[in-house]
């Protein structure tokens, strides 16, 4: 198996649920093989290199396996090795813990607890 369509590789790598996502995404422009945008059908092959956009994420990865079976997360996760930056990485993270104080205070009352507010303002630096 020297190439794979780039859908179904997403889906077999696990980035997207569905294969009609990573299909979606494709042609959202949300993907990116070696700097271009591509369709759904464009093959992948070993070495090439991905950018692929999820929410407000960039990652950035290098193909290493090929797969057109979706298997387990252990086995999704040898298909790729991720280059993204680490500042890129730190930003996720912010953004993560930014986002579940807030829904912790949406879903409890419409304030933030005490301990919402302590996170929030360690965040923005006033702590």
């Amino acid at each position: 198996m020297p190439e794979v369509r780039i859908d179904k590789w997403l889906w077999a790598a696990r980035f997207h649920k569905t294969r009609g996502g990573a299909t979606t995404a494709c042609q959202a422009g949300k993907v990116k093989l070696n700097g271009r945008s591509v369709k759904p059908s464009r093959m992948v092959k070993m070495g090439d290199e991905l950018l692929i956009t999820r929410q407000a994420y960039r990652q950035h990865v290098r193909v290493t396996g090929l797969s057109d079976r979706r298997a387990s997360a252990a086995i999704a996760a040898g298909l790729y090795e991720d280059l993204t930056p680490p500042e890129e990485i730190e930003r996720l993270k912010l953004q993560r813990t930014v986002d579940s104080a807030f829904h912790r205070a949406q879903s409890r009352t419409k304030r933030p607890t005490k301990k919402d507010r302590r996170i929030l303002q360690k965040l923005k630096g006033k702590f």
